[in-house]
Order: C-alpha cells, then structure tokens, then sequence
C-alpha cells in the first residue's frame, strides 16, 4: 500500500521525505520478525520503492544499503534474490561508497555463489547484480589500481589450500582479482535454467568489458584478461556457443569468445596449444554421436574455505533452521559438508542432435566462425597448431569434417583480409599443399566417389552403404536361387563390394516379376512375392542413399569452394569453383550454408570483374532466372488465369513463401510439393547471391556488372533521367499498354527480378531503379491478371525499401486507377496493389492514411467484386492508423491538388471526433419544416453519400423515412445541376406495390416538381414496355418489388444513382427470386428504408440485407452464420450452457457494434415528444363452447399424435421426408389459429360429413346457426369495442350520440375469409349503421391508394378493414385512433408496422390498440413468441443509431479491423466449430419443433 501511494507525485512527498524514511524504518522492523515471508514480504516493498522512487534513491540510499546488506546475508535463498533485485537499481550508488564497504558487499555477492545449488532462486538476481555493478565506469579505475598486483596462477583443484593459506586471505577477497573470482561463474554456465545461464554469461561479458576499458585507459603493459583463467574462459565460451540453444545467450557467448580474443598473442597461442585441436573434435562430431566430455570443461561446483562468508551464512542459516526444530531426516552427518569440485563424476552425456530447439547446422556454423577467428589472432609462429587439425579433416572422408574445416578456413581467410592483406599473402604460402587438395576434391564431381584416388563413400554413410549392399546381396541370392530369374542371374555381373547407389537402383529396377498366371504354383508365388518386398527395400534404401548422398556432397563441395575462393588467387579453370557454389545456390537446404556459397560466388564475381573471357554474365543471367523459379512469389502466367484463381488460393496475402491455400477442388501432389519447395530454395539462394553482390559492388554495381542492368530492363522500360515521374502522368499508362503485346511469363519474370534486387540494392542506386516505377505501375493495369498480381507485389517490395519515393507515385497515379470505370483491369490492379501495401507497410502507411481511405472507401460499392472485396480489406487494415496520423507531418513531394484538398482532412475529423459533424444545408426547398431528428438522418444520408457508403433508414413507422430519402435523392438532382451535367442523375425507388401511389404522391407533396420527376412504372408488360420510352424524361422512377423480379433483365442495364428499397426487409430472404433480382441492380447509392429490419429473430436476414448494400462486409453467408447465427441459436435454447448464453450475448454485440454506423434508428417515443402515446392493451377472450368442443376434439384426435410422432422424428433422425412433415405441422397449427379466430374458418360454408356429425352430437346444426356472434367471442369482443368508440350504436341513444365522429377504427385480421365473416355476421347484420371500407389482396394494385386517400379524407367513415399482409406496410392512416387485431401474426414486426399506420407523425390522438386473445389456446404462445423476437431485434439495433453522434463514428476503427481466428473463437460457442460443420453434412432432416416453428412468418399469405 506504501509503493502504491509513493507511485505518485502527491505534494505531501515533496514536502516532506521523512515520510519515506518512515515507511523505511517499517520495512527495517519487519527485517528482524523471524517469519521468513515477512522479511521477504519487506525488502519487495524496499525494491518497489527504489524502482518507483529513483529520485529518492540519493536521500534514501543509506536506507537501502543496509537493509538489502542484511537481506543478503539472510538465510532464505528467496530473501537474498529480492534483496539482490533491490540493489540493481541503486548499482551506481553503490559504486561511489567507499572501497571498504564497495568491497565487503561486492564479495558478498561473489560468496553467495558459493552457497547456490540449482534450485536456488537467488542465482540470476546476484549475477545480475555483479554485472550491473562492475559495468559502472566507476570500476574502471577501482580496477586499474589492482593492475600492478602481480598475477598469481589459480589452479581450481588446488582452489581448497589456497583458501587456506592465511597470506593470501586479502588476496582472495579483493574484488577486483578476477583470476579467483570469476571461476566462480564456471558452474552457472551450463545450468539448467535459462535465466540462470543468461545472467552467468551476462555477468562474464560485463567483467571483460570493464576490463577492456581498463586495459584500453590504463597501461599497454598490462595484460587484458587474467592469463591463469583465460584457458578456462575461452573453454567456456566455446561451450556457450557449441551447446547453447537460447538466442539471446548464444550473441552473449559470442561476443564474450570475440572479447577474450583481445587477449595477448602468446596467451592465445598457449589456450590454442592446449585446445584447439579439442575443440575441432567437438565441432565436428557426428549427428547422433555423444560429445566427448574428456575435451570438455565441466565444472560441477568449485570448492569453499571455512572462513569464508558463504560459510558463515551457512552457520547462520543452520541455527536459523535448528531454532525451528525441523528435522528433515538428517543421518548426522555434518551438513556443511564441502561440495567437491569433481570433473569425472556426473557428467552428463550430451548427443548431437538431441536438442530438437538447436540446429546442428547452425552450431557448425557458429563454432567454425569462432575457430576462424581465434586462428586469425594467432601469431605466424601458431599457425601449424591450427593447420594440423584441419588438414586432418579436410584429407578425411567425413562430410562433416570437411564443411566444419572449410568453413574455419573461410573465417580466418575472411578475418584476415579484413584487417591485415600482408598476412594473407603468407598464410596463403602456408596452405598453399591444403589448397591443392581442396581442388583436388572440387574435380570430384561424382558423389559417390567424393575423394580423388579412392572408391570409398563419405564415412557418415558408410552404415547406410552397408545396408544397402546387403540388402542387394540377399535379393541377388534370391533371385538366383529362383528357376524363373536363372538366365537373368546369370547375366549379371554382381559385386557387392564395389556396388554403388544407381548400380542398385539399375539391379532392382530391371527385375521384371511375372504374373500371377505364368507361375505353376503356391510356393512360387511365396518366393515372388519375398522378391518383391526385398526389391522395394532395396529400391527405397538405395533412393534414400542417394538422395541424401547427393545433399551432402552439395554442401561438402560447396564449402570446399568457398574455401578456395576466400584464399584468394582463383585457379585458372573456374568450372570446378562455380559448379559446386551454383548446385549449392540451386539446391542447398540449410539457408545458413546457402548463404555461405552465395558469399562465396559474390566474391568470385567481384574477383573475376575484367577477366577475359569471364564467367560474371552468364551467372548473373542464371542468378536472375533463378530468382523466378519459385512459383509460390513469381506468379504462373498459364495457372493465374483469373480473379478467382487469386481469391481462391489467397495470393494477396503477405508473408506466405509457401502458399497452404489450395485450389477449390484440387490437391497438390507429391511432385507439385517438390517443385515448390525446389523452386522456393533455388530463388532464395538467388536472391541471397544477389544481396552478397549488393554488398560487395556497392554504388558500382550496376558500372562492374551491366548484365544486371540488362537482366532489370530486359522487358522494363525505364524513364530518361532527365524525366520526373509526372503526376497523374498519362504515360504511365501508354508504359502499361507497351507491354500489353509482350509475353506475359517473360514480362513477369522480368518484373520478379526487380522486386528480388530491391531489397538490397545500395542507396545510391535506387534513384536509377526508380526508373522502372513507372512501366511496373502500368504493368498492374495489364490485361493479364498474373502480369497485375507481380507488379502489386513488387511495388510493395519497393515502397518497403524506398517508401516516400514509392508512395508519392502510387497516390497520385495508382488512386486515380480505382475509380477508372473504363477499365476493369486498372481498379483490380490499384485494388490488389494498395491491400498488399496495407499489409506490407503496416505503420509505415501512417503518413498517407489520410490520401487512401477515403478513395478506399469510395471503391467499396464497385460493381466488380474482386474490386470491393480487396478494398474492403484493404479499408479494414488501414483506418486503425487513422488516429496515428493525426498530428503527422503530411509527406513531401505530393502535388498541390491533393494539398489542397480538404475533404479528406474534413472526413477524418468526423470520423475520429463526430462532435465535429455539422448540419447539412439542403440545396432544396421542402414544403415543410424538418424536425431535429429528420435533419439528423439527411446528415446522415449526406455523410453515407459524401464517401459512398450504404445504410438502412429503420426508424419506426410514421417518422417520414420517405420524406428524408426524398430529401436527400432531391438534394443530389439539384447538385448535379449545379454541377452543369449534362442529365440528371436517374434514382430508383422499389416499395410493395400497395405504396407505388403513395411514394409518388408524397414526393409530389414535399418537394417541387422541377427538381423531383417521379414515374409510377407499373403496369402490364405492355405498358411497361410503352413506359421505357418516357424514362429520359423523368428522374425518380418508382415501381414494385414484383415489377422488379419480371423486368431485372432491363432495369440491371441501368446504372442508377440511388436505389431506395422501400420496406427493405422483403429482400430478407437471401435465396428469393426477388432478392436475387435486386442484388442485380446497379447503383452508385444504395438505401434501404425499413422500420424492422430484422423481422423475426433470425439475424441472417440482416446479413441479406448488407449483401445488397455492401457485398462482403459481413462475409459470406456461411461465415456470417458460424459468426452469428449459430451462436445466437445456441443461446436462445432455455436449457443452454452458460458458454453458450455467454457466447451468444458476445456474437450479438459483436454484431451490433459491426452494423452500427450503417443503421440510423429512432423511435417515436425518442423523437416525438409531441405524439400522442400508444396505449396497447390485450383483451382475452374464453372460447366458445363450439369452439371448445372443435379444440377438444382435435386435442385427442390422431392429428395430434401424428404430428407429435413427426416432430420427435425430425429431432432424433434424418428424414427423407421433412418438407412434407412440416408442412403437416403447419396445416395442424393453422388449423388451431383460424379456430381460435372463428368456427367457420375451419368448418366452412359445407362442412365435411364428419364434421357435420360432430356438430350434432354436441347439439349444433349447419347453415345460419353457425353465423351467430356468439360462436365467436372475437366477434363479440369487437362488437363491444366498436361500440365503446361510439360506432354501430342506435342514435337514440345520448351517450352515442355524444361519441359519433370521435373515433375511428382500424380492424386487422390475417385472412381474408375472417374479414368476409366480420362483413357479413358484424356490420350488415348487427351493426348496419357503420361505414366501413376495405383493403385486403382482392383489390387491385392501383386501387389501393385511393381507398387510404378516401379513408383520410372521409371522416364520415367509421371503419377500414385490413389484412396485416396488405394494410400493414408504409400506409399512413393517421385519420384512425382505434386499432383492432382479430388475429396476430408470428412475425411481430408484422403487427407492430400495421399498428404504425396510425400512430405516427400527424397523429394527434392517444392511439389505442385492443388486441384479441383466446385464452389458454396456441395464440397466447404465439403473442410470447413475439415478446423474444422484439427483445432480439432491440439488441442488434438500439438507441445507439440514433444519429451520427450517439452511434460514435470513430468505432468505425474497431469496425473494420480485420479479426484474426484467435479473436473470433472468443466469440463462438464450442458448438460452431468445423468438426462439428462437417459432421452435420448430408443430413437434411434435423429438424425439431422449434427449428420448424422458426418459419412460420411464411406460413400462410391469405390476404
């Protein structure tokens, strides 16, 4: 609590710093308590406070000191590691106290190392802190006054007597003798734990740096390194780097081997004497054989004196631990026992190989550079010490020997030229007999007789061999033992001894078996079919050999090469160099040997610049071939033949050298792989010769090697010098168009050269590689998509190199090509282009975020897929970077236009701060006043035009989403005109066909009919086709969803400027043929108005919904589901899992917070603070006695347990039959619905026979009886509310008298039957008195809207019959106060829309809706139902798409991030996995009660 407060700059601490001398004096208190935990629990706080507080560390110091001091002599390893950790920071202090009190905690330190075994804690926290004092520049003078002490030599075996010797006590305790102290480290290093061998490397590079700079300040005299300990050091070192497999401790190891080679020459030459041959031995071990632990240095732990303060730790922590009277079974023995310092004992065997996290390769590598290293510090008089070995190695027959010893000499060649060329002249004289034996070896160019003069294989396969001959030998007996193959045995000349791979393969090979039908009996097929398996054994033994003989000889002659270029003076025949440093360039595995031969030939070329002939054109020829091999990075021009091609294999994505993504359909074989993995090696060997070449020639590169030139311009044209890259330059695309007849593989070949070089081609040379930007940036407008797909990729390759020269380019003469209509091929190029870009700069694309979003944005409605789906992507990756670029400098050498523009500035404003957003100013007149909110949503729809996006109006019913599209389709008219184009641009509004009249009267209604020409295009086929003919004459063409479906074939044609789907939840079904229809339409603006977008629970119909508006953005259909639907499924089940609940509330979030800024919605209560509540209320009815009786009796009929029988089925098993189960479901719950509602729905006029007797066995007739009010309570109910509203009453009556004319009703039903009975059985026979109109699906279309026009304007009308299906979408109805629902739809939507004719804007009564209820039948469980879907819908779509201010625009940052797989996983239950996907294939019939129900919006249309 103490740290937590001291974290903060509170004005009471600056005051006052006594409070931190008190909270020290707290800790100090508990120091003493005997509970380990609390003194452990006090020095956490200390060393909180001293990484928190380090401006305090001067005044709280002394504090520190002596509490960490004592936490260091505690007895607990896990008080002294965090007292340790206490004092690192305060390391600088430490070494200003005086040298008495420097020196007692210093050696402190160094004896708590004698105390340590292997699971102390304690280790890496008092080695940190060794290393962090003794790098202070402090030291260097505390060390520089203990040079003059003589050096004594330290015998670690006699470690024990000189401790004990009393004289050199002083001498031992000196912290800055390092010859007694170092060693100490010796046991850590090879430690099992990390952390533990990082600090114990760490610290021994501290202590040779400070020493470094000590020999560097002080006298020259004086040696670097104490020599007594300098074997050991390097021992140590060494095995770092041969064992190591931790990165970070293997740079350490090296740069501490590179720090001890520093030392005097003669000590190097003794350590060498001593070791080196040793250390050969190791490097060079086999693959899987032991290392030899006699040439190694091993300390296990060193020894201790009995004074020294170890000990008396050990005394103390004894008594600590016998105060505590634990007994831990101890036999009696002295437990301060001295550990023996034991080199034979315990040491572990260690196998080449076996550390599957080390590459043997790389150890090789490692430990051969630091050989060549040390033998290049070495005195002339040495050499031989060195020369011996690895002459040895070279003459042997081991692979491995040869490579390690190759590559010793190419590092101490290397070494050597790089500091003294003197000495590379006599050390070239020395191994001038080494040299003539290593070309002896390149004349070798057979692998299997890899040494000149001898038969004999590399010994690393002898085994291998062994095994293959007699293998050979034991199916030659077999064969010869066998009367079929008697002539042909005799025909061979076998000897097994001299055998080789392919005499094998021929031998086993030719061994033609018979078959089955030539051999006479049982037992000669029994040996045939031995012979067979022996030949496949012996064929797959023998290919194994030698394809591993081939690899290894590669390698061997590879670095045998290397070694005879580094040694200078290049042998007259290059043929036996080059050949093995181009296998190994085409076919070496191992990228670090790779590299080594690609160094190798890049000093050839340089050596062989001006040889007459030379061999530098041709290999910079093959070198640039090669890099084009790899058809995973250089595209196939024959394979990439479409979009589709690169969508299905993923080819814009980055970072993938092997691409897993497979064709749909389609399975790599195994020599597909292998020409992949081949082709992969050979262009990285290339492109790691051509990096060695960069380095090398320099800023004369292309001067010395021309042919590279060529090779870059072979099908490339560059710009003159003397040309700028214009903006927006033309050329560019007369460039793109040269190439147009050129051979598409060859030009991107060309194009793949160019990008392999960029990387790593020197500054001053990337000026003149700029000029083939602009022929490369025509190449992605190229006709071929394989010739678009290398030019974005390369392009990418040089923004990474040179990003402000590149990206200047690609923004003024790429985002011009994304909205080039003319030409598909330029917006699928600048679209592949900027996503690989997006993903390839990453960060470095903050500067230009604000010139490619908003173009990015704007090529999201593309009419070609490919187009929007990569700019979608790009778009995603790119707006995180949005907030970054604010405040960034805008780069240089962009033109003046993009400067000066403002709107993309303006949109990132509104973007990231939507409090920025200011109102719309309509070019137009409205005839009538715009509330607050309406002008919210034209700002809206303004700000989805400005940047061409596209979203859903749902606002609720009656709040003028006609009136705001209007306004903003208007807005855009008069804009154009403004603009003095040559047309207005042409919009299509599509609406049920019940409001074609009403879409026209209200456009006449707002806005004046000079801006807005609308045209009802309705009709016969015949007068549409009249209709076409007048469309240049109007600007708004309005026409129904059905009209659509018939005439797409026409209307596609058109390129639309806006497309308004009035209603747009009719296109929810994605598999409709109207919704197919309208997702054909093209148009620049798309607009859906639709109060419920989501009409029942099932989400999916949202995604229908966004595939028109923005194809891709909530994926495909199948990810949307896995994403959404199924977890929201999962989690409406009431026996679901709380994972599943979990995840369902997670996936409905998510997708709320995807659509948002894409759905403006507000609600009636939110807005209209003027409108007159709507007051709902459920009158529940009994059934009749009839009705009772019908519902009785279908509850125990076999209707009932045919359909409970079905719906079981459907849950436990596929059906074969399912449409047709469900279809009897949904006969049995109409049945029960119309039931509920009237007896004559289900009994009809003439009733069936056995109905009829049913009738009469509960007392009832047919005919008129059956139309009597009462066997309806509905019916009755009606009747009474119709009479409440003072309608259908007697006019004698006051009371009725004084309602006329208050009220007006609207009556709902969902058949048309029951409207015919309320006519017939209600109004003309109990209540004749009511006028009353009717719209149901028996009037026709244009007819519709002068029935709703009647009913407004006739107050004398009491009544306008309805059916929901007709009546309840987009009818303003405002003249009614009084909504009745005879019956409810399962779709709640339905209900609400139809409720909303009338109470919405101009409403200026309390509106009350009665809804009729049967009680206890299935109509109360389809009203709770209802009550589900409602609360789904909320949750998607909420007050949050208010306005563009409360639904936060800046989420778009989140929005359109990309999710990797782990996110998505957070999001979906276990349920939604691919197993599971897989596993439910093919079974078409799991279909259980609710899954069938969940349809039943469809269940009838009778209106």
């Amino acid at each position: 609590m103490c740290c937590s407060y001291l974290s903060h700059d509170h004005p009471f601490l600056k005051q006052n710093i006594h409070f931190c001398h008190h909270c020290h004096l707290f800790y100090l208190f508990f120091q003493r308590r005997q509970e380990w935990e609390v003194r452990h629990g006090s020095l956490l706080g200390i060393k909180y406070l001293v990484a928190v507080r380090k401006e305090m560390l001067k005044d709280l110091f002394e504090y520190v000191l002596h509490a960490c001091k004592a936490g260091l002599e505690d007895p607990d390893d896990d008080v002294r590691a965090v007292a340790a950790e206490a004092l690192i920071p305060a390391a600088a202090s430490l070494v200003r106290l005086n040298d008495q009190l420097l020196n007692s905690v210093v050696m402190l330190l160094w004896d708590i190392l004698l105390d340590l075994d292997d699971l102390s804690p304690s280790t890496s926290s008092v080695m940190n802190l060794l290393a962090e004092i003794y790098s202070q520049p402090e030291m260097v003078p505390k060390m520089l006054g203990t040079a003059a002490l003589s050096e004594r030599e330290f015998d670690l075996n006699k470690a024990t007597q000189m401790a004990e010797q009393e004289d050199k006590l002083a001498y031992s305790e000196n912290p800055y003798v390092l010859a007694t102290l170092t060693p100490r480290l010796w046991p850590f290093m090879r430690h099992s734990i990390t952390s533990v061998r990082r600090s114990a490397i760490r610290t021994l590079e501290r202590l040779l740096e400070v020493c470094n700079t000590r020999s560097s300040a002080g006298d020259a005299s004086s040696n670097f390194w104490p020599t007594s300990i300098l074997g050991d050091s390097l021992q140590v070192a060494f095995q770092n780097i041969l064992l190591e497999s931790n990165d970070e401790i293997l740079q350490s190891s090296e740069r501490a081997w590179k720090l001890l080679l520093q030392c005097p020459e003669k000590d190097l030459e003794c350590a060498a004497i001593s070791y080196f041959s040793n250390w050969v031995q190791l490097a060079t071990t086999p693959y899987g054989s032991t290392l030899d632990s006699t040439k190694m240095f091993m300390p296990v732990a060193l020894p201790r004196g009995s004074r020294s303060r170890a000990a008396k730790i050990r005394s103390a922590k004894l008594e600590h631990e016998s105060s505590r009277m634990i007994s831990f079974g101890s036999t009696g023995e002295n437990t301060s026992h001295e550990k023996q310092f034991d080199l034979s004992s315990n040491v572990p065997k260690i196998i080449v190989g076996a550390d599957s996290d080390k590459s043997v390769t790389h150890t090789r590598v490692l430990t051969a550079m630091a050989l060549g290293l040390f033998a290049s510090k070495l005195p002339v008089g040495s050499w031989q010490v060195v020369l011996t070995p690895l002459a040895n190695d070279v003459m042997s027959l081991s692979g491995v020997q040869r490579q390690v010893a190759s590559m010793v000499i190419v590092s101490w060649f290397k070494d050597l030229r790089g500091r003294d060329l003197a000495a590379v002249g006599t050390l070239l004289a020395f191994f001038s007999s080494v040299k003539e034996y290593l070309l002896d070896l390149l004349s070798c160019s057979d692998p299997a007789f890899p040494t000149k003069g001898s038969v004999l294989p590399y010994s690393e396969l002898a085994r291998t061999y062994t095994k293959m001959r007699n293998e050979a030998t034991n199916l030659f007996r077999t064969v010869e033992s066998c009367a079929v193959f008697k002539d042909y045995a005799s025909s061979l000349n076998f000897n097994a001894d001299m055998l080789s791979v392919d005499d094998a393969i021929n031998f086993a090979s030719k061994l033609s078996l018979p078959t089955e039908f030539d051999l006479p009996s049982d037992s000669e097929k029994i040996v045939l079919n031995n012979i067979e398996s022996a030949k496949q054994g012996l064929l797959s033994t023998s290919g194994y050999l030698k394809c591993v003989q081939n690899n290894l000889h590669v390698t061997v002659s590879s670095l045998v090469a290397s070694a005879v270029v580094w040694m200078s003076g290049l042998p007259s025949k290059l043929n036996p160099v080059i050949l093995p440093l181009m296998a190994a360039i085409k076919r070496e595995q191992e990228e670090l040997l790779q590299d080594k031969a690609a160094d190798a030939l890049a000093e050839l070329i340089f050596g062989c610049v001006g040889r007459k002939p030379g061999p530098n054109d041709k290999l910079t020829k093959n070198l640039c071939t090669l890099a084009c091999t790899d058809i995973s990075e250089t595209p196939q021009a024959a394979v990439i033949n479409s979009i589709q091609v690169i969508e299905d294999q993923n080819l814009l994505s980055i970072g993938k050298r092997f691409s897993n993504h497979k064709s749909r359909g389609h399975v790599n074989s195994d020599g597909e792989e292998r020409t992949k993995t081949e082709g992969y090696i050979s262009r990285r060997g290339s492109e790691l010769a051509l990096k060695h070449l960069c380095e090398k020639f320099g800023s004369s590169l292309f001067e010395k090697l021309p042919k590279l030139w060529d090779c870059l311009t072979e099908f490339l044209e560059p710009i003159k010098i003397e040309d700028d890259i214009q903006k927006d330059d033309p050329s560019i695309t007369q460039l793109g168009r040269s190439c147009e007849d050129k051979d598409p593989q060859s030009l991107i070949n060309n194009i793949q050269v160019v990008r392999s070089i960029t990387p790593h081609l020197p500054e001053p040379l990337r000026p003149q590689l700029l000029r083939l930007l602009p022929c490369i940036l025509g190449c992605a407008r190229h006709s071929h998509v394989a010739v678009r797909l290398a030019a974005a990729r390369c392009i990418t390759s040089m923004a990474k190199s040179l990003t402000g020269n590149v990206m200047v380019v690609v923004i003024e003469n790429a985002i011009p090509m994304l909205s080039d209509s003319s030409s598909v091929c330029a917006r699928q190029g600048a679209g592949m282009l900027l996503s690989l870009l997006v993903q390839g700069l990453a960060v470095e694309l903050v500067p230009y975020a604000p010139f490619l979003v908003v173009p990015l944005l704007r090529c999201m409605s593309d009419p070609d897929g490919s187009v929007r789906q990569s700019v979608t992507h790009s778009f995603a990756a790119l707006v995180p970077l949005l907030p970054l670029a604010k405040g960034v400098p805008l780069p240089s050498g962009l033109s003046e236009r993009l400067y000066s523009s403002t709107e993309d500035a303006q949109f990132l404003e509104q973007l990231l701060d939507n409090s920025q957003i200011d109102d719309h100013k309509l070019n137009i007149h409205l005839s009538v006043e715009l509330r607050r909110y309406q002008q919210e949503g034209i700002n809206w729809l303004a700000f989805l035009r400005r940047f061409k996006l596209h979203g859903i109006l749902c606002d609720d019913m009656g709040l003028g989403k006609t009136l705001q599209a209007s306004a903003i389709v208007a807005s855009d008219i008069a804009e154009s005109r403004a603009r003095n184009d040559d047309k207005d641009p042409k919009s299509l509004i599509i609406c049920p066909s019940t409001l074609v009249a009403h879409w026209e009267y209200e456009v006449e209604k707002y806005i004046d009919s000079s801006i807005m020409k609308p045209l009802q295009y309705i009709g016969s086929s015949q007068d549409r086709m009249t209709l076409r003919a007048q469309f240049d004459k109007f600007n708004v063409i309005i026409t129904s969803y059905d009209i659509i479906r018939k005439d797409i074939d026409f209307l596609e044609s058109v390129i639309w400027n806006y497309c308004v789907l009035d209603e747009g939840h009719i296109i929810k079904n994605s598999r409709s043929k109207i919704t197919s229809a309208v997702k054909q339409l093209k148009a620049q603006h798309r607009l859906i108005l639709s109060g419920t977008p989501i009409q029942q629970n099932n989400v999916l119909e949202l995604w229908s919904l966004f595939d028109f508006l923005m194809p891709g953005f909530l994926g495909t259909e199948k990810q949307f589901q896995s994403t959404y639907g199924k977890p929201l499924i999962a989690a409406k089940d009431s026996k679901c899992s709380a994972k599943d609940a979990e995840a369902g509330i997670l996936a409905m979030e998510a997708l709320h917070k995807q659509v948002m800024p894409f759905l403006l919605r507000r609600t009636k209560d939110e807005v209209l603070s003027d409108l007159p509540e709507k007051i709902i209320q459920d009158r529940h009815c009994n059934l009749s006695h009839l009705q009772l009786k019908l519902y009785d009796k279908f509850s125990s009929s076999n209707v009932k347990e045919e359909i409970s029988t079905i719906v079981k089925a459907d849950e436990s098993e596929p059906s074969t039959s399912q449409p047709k189960a469900t279809r009897h479901v949904f006969q049995a719950l109409q049945y029960l619905l119309k039931l509920c509602s009237h007896p004559l729905l289900v009994i009809g006029e003439s009733p069936p026979d056995y109905i009829v007797e049913h009738l009469k066995e509960i007392g009832m007739g047919t005919g008129d009886e059956l139309h009597e009010l009462h066997h309806s309570p509905k019916l009755v109910a009606l009747q009474e509310i119709l009479q409440e509203c003072g309608i259908g009453s007697e006019i004698s009556s006051p009371d009725a008298s004084a309602a006329v004319g208050q009220h007006r009703v609207l009556i709902f039903a969902q058949h048309k039957a029951f409207l015919d009975i309320i006519e017939k059985d209600l109004f003309q026979s109990h209540m004749r008195s009511v006028t009353y109109l009717r719209l149901d699906g028996s009037v026709q279309t244009d007819k519709r809207f002068e029935i709703v026009k009647t009913f407004n304007s006739d107050p004398t009308i009491d009544v306008l019959l309805l059916t929901t299906h007709v009546g309840g979408l987009g009818l303003n109805l405002t003249s009614a106060d009084t909504l009745v629902f005879m019956e409810h739809d399962w779709n709640p939507m339905k209900d609400l829309q139809a409720m909303d004719r009338a109470h919405r804007l101009g409403q200026r009564k309390v509106v009350n809706v009665h809804r009729l209820i049967m009680r206890g039948t299935l109509e109360e469980k389809v009203m709770s139902l209802q009550r589900f879907k409602v609360s789904v819908a909320n949750a998607v779509i909420n007050s949050e798409n208010a306005s563009l201010k409360t639904m936060n625009t800046d989420q778009l940052l989140d929005l359109f991030t990309s999710t990797p797989a782990s996110r998505k996983a957070s999001v979906l239950p276990s349920s939604s996995s691919a197993t599971e996907e897989e596993s439910n294939k093919g079974k078409p019939g799991r279909k259980g009660l609710k899954s069938i129900l969940s349809g039943l919006d469809e269940l009838w249309d009778q209106s």
